[in-house]
Formats: C-alpha cells, structure tokens, sequence
C-alpha cells in the first residue's frame, strides 16, 4: 500500500475542505467533503453532503462515483473533512460500513464528529478495529469546524 506523506495528507484534506464549502447548507446535517486518492497519488473520486440528494454523506457520493469492487480501492486513502458516521437518521449503509465494504485500507480525516446530532459517534473505532489505518489531522479541524458555522458552536 502506498502511504502519502504528511504534506500530501494536508493536500488532500484541504481539497475535501475545499469541497464541503459548496455543500448546500443545512440545520440538519454537517457540510463534509471527501476525496478518494488511489495508491499512486491520484484522484479516483469526490464528493460532498448533499452533492446528489438531500441525505448524501460526503464519503457515499465519492464511492459512488466508482464501480463496485473496483480494485484500486484496496490501495487507496480516503480524505474526509469529518469523521465517517457510524449512524444514520436514513435508512443509508453508514459511511464506515460503506468503506470497509469497499476495502479502502487508510482513512484521513481533520475531525472527529461532534455530539451535536449524534451523541457517540464511534466510526473511527470501528475502522480501526476492522484494520483499516486512520490518520487524524488535528490542525485542519477548525477549517473544517468553519465550513459548519451554519450549524453554530460546534466541538
């Protein structure tokens, strides 16, 4: 598996920071941004909430966006601007679900998911206990806490 190094980890997450400022606001829902980066440092994919639908996660659209199976995921990173839910008000495969399905190996995100909607949000554990390599940068949080301020204070 390739590793991106830390200058391409922040690239990667400036991109999906980037993507959730054009989600379409919402009282209901965070404005996340993810990118799929293959294991030669290429983009495979994007997305962002609500890019295809009212109750789209950032990380379903980009899968979406690929076939199923499609073996370039099982070197690939996934960037996203909030940590991969773990429940879901719709009757949607969670986002770490849908990335253990895919068999993406590496999971980079800017922040852990805040008790506003959801009071335990455990989709970083989850990846973890299932293998899945998850790399945390702190520093872009409060860029991707800013793309949120329609939803007021948020941890």
């Amino acid at each position: 598996m390739y590793v991106p190094d830390r200058v391409q980890d922040l690239r990667w997450i400036r991109r999906a920071i980037d993507l959730a400022a054009l989600c379409p606001p919402s009282k209901g829902a965070y404005s996340v941004g993810a990118v799929i980066v293959g294991d030669d440092g290429t983009e495979l994919a994007t997305g962002y909430s609500r890019e295809t639908g009212a109750h789209e996660h950032a990380e379903e659209v980009a899968l979406d966006k690929l076939p199923t199976g499609d073996p370039r995921l099982a070197g690939a990173s996934i960037y996203s601007t909030l940590e991969p839910c773990s429940q879901r008000r719709s009757q949607h495969t969670t986002c770490a679900q849908r990335i253990l399905e895919a068999g993406i190996p590496r999971v980079v995100i800017a922040w852990r998911e805040p008790s506003h909607f959801v009071d335990d949000c455990i989709g970083v554990e989850l990846l973890m206990q299932a293998g899945v390599t998850v790399v945390e940068l702190h520093e872009l949080a409060s860029a991707a806490r800013a793309v949120n301020s329609h939803l007021g204070k948020l941890g």
